[in-house]
């Protein structure tokens, strides 16, 4: 698998996390203005904003428009899953909507031989589980699915927010398929469609395919 640089903004981004983590920084604290970010880091302003958007996206950070930007977390999980936690299904459905496209792309480029034995094994189990009428563990074993492909993507921030995202994913389920399976019945031929793009390395096409996945609420 090829081994992804990190950008200035990310390297920021992981050394702000890390200050908040170790107390540099406390919760409710207000950062210091980006002209002294660009001293104390050393890079330009274009790599501190896009950082602090980065935080600002997992919930470490929020920006308050003329005031400042300001610790909310020091835990990006704790605070996304909190977020998610208070959001309705169509709301995470939403954020699958903008991210499953991007997410197979990559997962097509950065996936390891063992990523597709993993993605491989979750897609088998789906397909099991539906033909057994067996709603709850289907369920799971397609958010197993997706949440594999998001592990292969080789981008860190993508992977945790589609983790988090996809925690929540089985109320969203038990309200649209109400324990039926028929739905994941016919769609495990176009999630088999989407694993082979991956394993072909075919990036257009598994976005493609995860789009229209995740548009028609397979």
């Amino acid at each position: 698998m090829q081994i992804l640089k990190k950008t200035l903004a990310q390297e920021v981004a992981d050394r702000l996390t890390n200050e908040i983590l170790n107390g540099d920084y406390a919760v409710g604290e207000k950062l210091p203005i980006e002209p002294e970010l660009m001293k104390i880091y050393g890079v330009g302003r274009s790599s501190i904003r896009e950082a602090i958007k980065i935080l600002s996206i997992q919930g470490i950070l929020q920006v308050q428009q003329g005031v400042g930007t300001f610790i909310m977390s020091r835990n990006a999980e704790e605070s996304l899953d909190s977020q998610m936690q208070k959001s309705n299904a169509a709301e995470i459905q939403e954020v699958r909507s903008i991210l499953d496209a991007k997410i197979a792309a990559k997962a097509a480029l950065y996936r390891s031989e063992k990523d597709l034995k993993t993605i491989k094994q979750y897609l088998d189990d789906r397909g099991r589980l539906a033909d057994e009428n067996n709603a709850s563990e289907c369920y799971q074993a397609d958010i197993n699915f997706h949440t594999a492909i998001a592990e292969s993507c080789g981008n860190r921030l993508l992977k945790e927010i589609y983790s988090v995202a996809c925690r929540h994913l089985m109320k969203f389920f038990e309200v649209s398929h109400k324990n039926e399976v028929e739905f994941f019945k016919l769609s495990q031929k176009i999630h088999t469609d989407l694993y082979e793009a991956i394993e072909k390395k075919d990036s257009e096409t598994a976005a493609r395919i995860a789009q229209f996945i995740v548009d028609r609420i397979y």
